[in-house]
């Protein structure tokens, strides 16, 4: 026996919860099936003393729009748990929990989904289950020698859950950064694999760098202005913290981390790393410098008043030209390996012909050419904030009034 409902969510985390708030206030019917609870990654794959990078002010969602006293703030794991769950309650989401979706095909009348609670029949289907997938390690993962301790930022707590002795972070996105920092200052030895990473600076000019990415227009420019889409959904994630410290890996260093550079090679205890660094480094000054001139334009074009800033030191230093190139695990005493290397997603459970050959949707705005079949929450889905918490919002107001649109339709036709 099946369950029919006009649109399945599938997903409760930001895009679902911001899609549901819309159709709700359309009275439009539908459903989301959730896997775990609502907003279940950010309950069990964020660290401990993990905080969003955007300022609370930027965070608001359809009809939730950030009201508390620290709009300068960044909420901790605790707080974006409670603010999503209350987001949900106030308009009373329908959502299943503990339900997986296990295939979704088209058919006769509509899309048949299959979970783990049985059959529906929707006319619509929505995957919102987020730019962020399923945890990435690399192959060399395998050749690491057994009594090395192995785990991916998303098993990440804290310095105390990790067994004694170094840590060697691999990669140097946010996450990368903002642990080797915490495992530094918790009094770890630490070692971090340093690739294509882009730094900008928390605050610049007297403002949070949000609020010149807001004003200037940054967060809302849209994909198809870009001259080369599929490069942008790429490219590397940002890297600042929430707090007012600059991060990079020059604060990293400050603090006793050793950058290397990209891991190459594992060979038994011993870890081979390219000579590459000095230019991850330069690329990543390349990235403050072409934000920083970004603002300067806008603010000159607009004629703002504002506090004028020195550029940073435009040097290489030496660790960055002679970093170490080979480490031994047991010389080094490294007993743990952490995997910054990111998440892909698996739609192997979509049955349609709506993908690029490297595995993401072919979509425009979120439709695709497989009629009743939507996504929402992607990377640069349509704006560069899409898959932000308070850029998710646009896109599901746009995706709703098409989805009550294609209702209306159907419904008189």
């Amino acid at each position: 026996m099946s369950t029919r409902v006009q649109t399945l969510i599938v997903g409760a985390g930001q895009a679902g919860l911001a899609l549901s708030a819309c159709l709700t206030r359309a009275g439009h019917d539908h459903l989301l099936l959730e896997q775990g609870r609502v907003a279940q990654r950010w309950h069990t794959e964020r660290w401990d003393s993990f905080r969003l990078l955007t300022p609370n002010w930027v965070n608001g969602l359809p009809d939730w729009p950030y009201v508390g006293d620290d709009p300068d703030g960044f909420l901790d794991r605790r707080q974006v748990t409670d603010f999503f769950e209350q987001y949900a309650a106030s308009f009373g989401a329908p959502v299943r929990t503990g339900v997986s979706v296990t295939a979704v095909r088209p058919g006769r009348a509509g899309w048949s989904v299959q979970t783990s609670a049985g059959r529906y029949l929707a006319d619509n289907v929505v995957v919102a289950t987020g730019h962020q997938g399923e945890p990435l390690t690399p192959g060399l993962a395998s050749r690491l020698p057994q009594g090395v301790h192995q785990l991916h930022t998303s098993r990440y707590r804290n310095p105390s859950a990790l067994p004694p002795g170094g840590v060697l972070v691999v990669g140097s996105g946010p996450s990368g950064q903002q642990i080797a920092d915490e495992l530094a200052l918790a009094g770890r030895q630490v070692f971090i694999a340093v690739g294509r990473h882009r730094p900008i600076p928390r605050s610049y000019r007297g403002a949070d760098v949000y609020a010149w990415m807001q004003r200037s227009g940054m967060l809302a420019r849209t994909v198809d202005t870009l001259a080369d889409p599929r490069a942008a959904l790429t490219a590397p994630s940002v890297v600042l913290a929430g707090e007012p410290e600059d991060l990079n890996l020059r604060r990293l260093v400050r603090h006793g981390v050793v950058p290397v550079g990209r891991l190459q090679a594992v060979e038994g205890p011993e870890l081979f790393f390219a000579a590459d660094l000095a230019t991850r480094l330069a690329e990543a000054d390349h990235n403050v410098a072409r934000l920083r001139e970004a603002v300067d334009t806008y603010i000159t074009r607009a004629g703002l008043d504002v506090p004028t800033e020195p550029a940073p030191p435009d040097s290489l230093e030496r660790w960055a030209s002679t970093p170490p190139r080979r480490l031994d695990l047991r010389h080094d005493r490294i007993g743990t390996v952490l995997w910054a290397t990111g998440f892909g997603r698996d739609y192997s459970w979509i049955h349609a012909p709506v993908f690029h050959a490297d595995g993401d949707p072919v979509q425009r705005r979120g439709v695709t050419a497989a009629d009743g079949l939507y996504f929402l929450g992607l990377r640069w889905m349509h704006r560069r904030d899409s898959n932000f918490i308070g850029g998710v919002g646009a896109d599901a107001e746009y995706l709703a009034e098409f989805l009550t649109d294609t209702r209306d339709l159907r419904a008189t036709g």
